[in-house]
């Protein structure tokens, strides 16, 4: 690769680590091209990226970003999954794929930038998405609220029976009055 690729290389990595959500450094030593092709077709589908370049190229890339946070983490075999996305998605397809495939390692995570540990990452691997966060603290929201109006209306029939008992009460006693008086 000669200078000038390398120079378009990393403007082009460096425009792609800008505004990400998510990144996880992978070791993708022990997989074949098939099997790493597979993976970054697999994240394709959900909008994530992953590329295997060089870790010189990557720390130039990274310069001024969240991304220069892993430069320790850029040595030996090295791939990048950017997701701009839902993080708990490009978790997951990362650790289903190492059931299949457990010659990929997690190296180390980005997450709104905040380093992350392998265990961290496969521990976001296991939550809802968060769509489905969303639809559980609706669900829940909705719940509730259904809850308090049938509180709230069981206590205003209370209040209108009670109203109710007191206008009959009154009406008899004003009717005993007239009896009485007659």
């Amino acid at each position: 690769m000669n200078r000038k690729e390398k120079e378009q290389v990393i403007s082009d990595l460096g425009e792609r680590v800008k505004g990400l959500q998510a990144a996880v450094l992978t070791n993708y030593r022990g997989l074949n091209v098939e099997q790493i092709n597979h993976l970054r077709q697999r994240l394709r589908e959900e909008k994530i990226s992953y590329h295997v370049v060089k870790n010189t190229l990557i720390k130039l890339a990274a310069k001024g970003t969240d991304l220069e946070k892993l430069n320790q983490y850029f040595q030996g075999p090295t791939a990048l999954a950017i997701s701009y996305g839902d993080p708990v998605l490009l978790a997951k397809i990362l650790s289903e794929f190492i059931k299949t495939q457990p010659s990929l390692e997690i190296k180390v995570g980005l997450i709104q930038g905040k380093v992350i540990t392998p265990e961290e990452v496969k521990t976001l691997a296991t939550m809802p998405s968060r769509e489905v966060i969303f639809s559980q603290i609706l669900g829940a929201i909705e719940g509730t609220a259904r809850q308090l109006g049938a509180v709230l209306y069981l206590a205003l029939q209370q209040v209108l029976g009670t109203l109710q008992a007191r206008v009959d009460q009154l009406s008899q006693e004003t009717s005993e009055e007239r009896k009485t008086v007659t």
